[in-house]
């Protein structure tokens, strides 16, 4: 299992995929917007990441307009508001059989990088 989990409308995930080019190395790609995040995709991920806080963004807009800054969030609440709304989703995600990639820090695009190969 290889799937790739982006916003197309996302310029930082553009940016990505234009350099790794998921599909052609073998993903899956799933655009989150249209097609959701299903539960299981979400819980192979956690599997691999450790949690579903690795997997949140709190950079998303409804993130401060819901107060969810103010909050103190448990793990079922971070998988909640992700199968919920897919801007909670750090993006991009690359999803493997044995590990996941979630965001576009340096690293994490690197680690995608060398996954997908």
């Amino acid at each position: 299992m290889r799937k790739a989990f982006t916003l197309h409308t996302c310029k930082t995930c553009q940016r990505i995929f234009d350099d790794l080019d998921p599909e052609a190395n073998g993903c899956d790609i799933v655009n989150i917007k249209e097609q959701g995040i299903g539960a299981i995709d979400l819980d192979a991920m956690k599997a691999h990441a450790g949690s579903y806080e690795a997997l949140f963004s709190r950079r998303a807009m409804k993130y401060r307009s819901m107060g969810l800054a103010d909050k103190k969030l448990s793990e079922n609440d971070y998988r909640t508001l992700i199968l919920g709304e897919y801007t909670f989703l750090k993006r991009p995600v690359f999803l493997f059989e044995d590990d996941v990639t979630a965001g576009s820090r340096k690293s994490e695009v690197e680690r995608a990088r060398e996954l997908l190969r």
